[in-house]
């Protein structure tokens, strides 16, 4: 009974894990996404209205995986 509960708390652990690697391929995908804006508007510095507003736009939806990644997560250590 004891094994059981312990094999499914480590199970949780391994999932959480792999949720935190999901989360660093958020936050790589965000460092892509920002460096690629700022190379766009170096050489053209006209478009950086529109390059910016689609940034923010990218940005956001990266976040928000991140942060339902997070719940998931979260979710299963509890």
């Amino acid at each position: 009974m004891e094994n059981e509960i312990l094999q499914d708390k480590a199970a949780a652990f391994i999932a959480a894990g792999i949720c935190a690697l999901a989360m660093s391929a958020a936050a790589w995908g965000l460092t892509k996404l920002w460096t690629t804006l700022i190379e766009t508007v170096g050489r053209n510095p006209q478009v950086k209205k529109d390059v910016t507003l689609f940034g923010f736009i990218g940005m956001g939806s990266i976040e928000s995986i991140a942060l339902y990644i997070l719940v998931i997560a979260i979710l299963m250590i509890l």
